[in-house]
């Protein structure tokens, strides 16, 4: 588990990075500065498909406490939300990558300062193939859409983001400074928003 969340802070493949890409969908749909992606591994082959691991998500399960902390920093919890239409929470190529899912859970969080801003997602895909394809479509012409109330100053331009297939989940953390904040370092907001992946080991335990 120390492994896993040491991993966390040093992701493996930088799939984007360094520069601000829009994309065209009837919208400017904006997509992080920086996205880092891994594909599943074994250590998830006890829930690489959903027919062995068929209990829906939970708000409660996913979201138990109030606030995300990594270090000194700690983000508020500012909602969350159950979706049952996937293809709704993301846009471009992501869209046919979310075929079979039957659920997505999504989480805001806020420094207390306003200075950052970030969210959670979690996809309920059918297997191990399926969230791979998705995290892979998150770096090639698509990515999850902003949850409402995402405030107007979350700047794109300089956000982080990190996604992952685990097992028949694909999850997505995303963090950016709010407004003109300036010298915000995003490490310990990223970390802590990526840390409610680890709420799906409690799954392989099962």
């Amino acid at each position: 588990m120390r492994k896993w969340i040491a991993v966390t802070a040093v992701p493996l493949v930088v799939i984007a990075g360094a520069a601000f890409l829009w994309l065209r969908d009837g919208q400017d749909a904006p997509r992080p500065a920086t996205l880092r992606s891994e594909p599943t591994t074994a250590h998830y082959a006890p829930i690489a498909a959903r027919a062995a691991d068929p209990e829906p998500l939970t708000v409660a399960e996913m979201f138990p406490a109030g606030s995300v902390t990594s270090g000194q920093t700690t983000l508020m919890s500012e909602g969350t939300e159950t979706l049952t239409d996937c293809a709704s929470a993301v846009w471009g190529s992501a869209e046919d990558a979310v075929a079979g899912c039957t659920q997505v859970l999504r989480a805001r969080y806020a420094s207390p300062d306003g200075r950052v801003s970030g969210q959670f997602v979690i996809f309920n895909l059918a297997d191990s193939a399926a969230a791979d394809r998705l995290v892979a479509a998150f770096g090639n012409g698509g990515f999850v859409r902003q949850a409402p109330g995402t405030p107007a100053g979350f700047d794109a331009s300089r956000s982080w983001a990190q996604a992952r297939a685990l097992g028949h989940y694909a999850t997505v953390s995303w963090v950016a400074p709010v407004g003109h904040a300036s010298q915000v370092d995003l490490t310990y907001p990223q970390v802590a928003v990526d840390s409610l992946s680890l709420v799906i080991q409690r799954r392989l335990l099962r």
